[in-house]
């Protein structure tokens, strides 16, 4: 994603009060996917064990959101058609990892957890990237504040998978596992995203890579025999949001990276937990309050701050 050392005051997007109202409304959508997702599964019928048909919902809603992005760049001008063979060969490799690969995990392990208990694990993607970036980048080493950071949301994951005694925990690797594994396949994809980016439009490459991955999971999931037969106008719609939600936020967040420094804007992914957890008890009537579910969050989202704030 493009970012800029310092802020642009010249823009609106710099303004503190937009920082915040619109860091704010990414992180409210990208929550809002969590029950979004399992209510679509519900809709649609799509039982527990059915993956194909997963694949293919999954896939509907990042082509859509692709495309979109690809037709919003055309739009602005950019030079989403003038792609050489090379970053054609770029974007196929980011848009099965990132897209495909991520989401194959991630839809399928959302149906065997709960979505405030996907959200706090889902937030584990923040510190793989900060173990993985100390490995790959000379100018990012792993300092003692991020280390304590990622410590205390390792913690938050020990934390929301205890059972009802102190040794028994309550973890499946299809479930929690599978949403812990998709974390860290988009940090893995997301550091190649960023070499990718540095010779290509941010909106062009993410919104190719979701498309590209998109198509993948369709049709992986057509292939494997799925389908999306009970398609009336409740579940389309929610289809139609959740793509218009990946596309939207990712727009507006590139805005405010545009035109802020990376660390001002990071901070406020400590909401995206927040808001997923939040949502879930409102719409799927799961429960938040448990002291476990609770100790969790408070561990995560104190861990991606400490992580993504700007040092002194």
């Amino acid at each position: 994603m493009p970012a800029a050392s310092v802020s642009d005051t010249s823009s609106p997007f710099a303004r503190p009060r937009t920082v915040l109202l619109v860091a704010t409304l990414c992180c409210l959508l990208w929550g809002s996917s969590y029950p979004s997702i399992k209510t679509g599964y519900e809709l649609l019928g799509i039982v527990q064990h059915d993956v194909p048909s997963k694949l293919i919902f999954a896939g509907y809603r990042f082509l859509i959101a692709g495309l979109c992005l690809v037709l919003l760049a055309i739009a602005l001008r950019k030079p989403a058609l003038k792609l050489t063979g090379a970053q054609l060969r770029q974007l196929t490799v980011l848009g099965l990892a990132q897209t495909g690969l991520q989401y194959v995990f991630f839809y399928i392990g959302l149906a065997y957890t709960t979505g405030v208990r996907a959200s706090i694990l889902n937030a584990t993607t923040t510190f793989f990237s900060v173990l993985l970036a100390h490995f790959i980048y000379r100018n990012d080493r792993l300092s003692p504040r991020k280390a304590a950071g990622c410590l205390l949301g390792f913690a938050g994951v020990l934390a929301v998978n205890l059972g009802a005694g102190p040794l028994d925990i309550a973890f499946t690797l299809r479930g929690e596992g599978f949403i812990v594994i998709a974390a860290f396949v988009l940090s893995a994809a997301s550091i190649y995203g960023k070499h990718v980016s540095g010779g290509m439009d941010a909106m062009v490459m993410t919104g190719w890579q979701l498309a590209i991955g998109g198509a993948a999971l369709l049709a992986g999931g057509y292939a494997s025999g799925g389908t999306v037969g009970n398609m009336t106008l409740a579940p389309a719609i929610l289809l139609a949001y959740l793509a218009l939600l990946s596309a939207a936020a990712f727009t507006l967040w590139s805005l405010l990276l545009k035109h802020n420094p990376v660390g001002t804007i990071s901070m406020y992914a400590f909401l995206i937990p927040v808001f997923g957890a939040a949502l879930s008890a409102l719409f799927l009537h799961e429960s938040i309050l448990e002291w476990k579910n609770l100790a969790a969050l408070a561990l995560v989202c104190a861990g991606i701050w400490l992580v993504t704030r700007a040092p002194r």
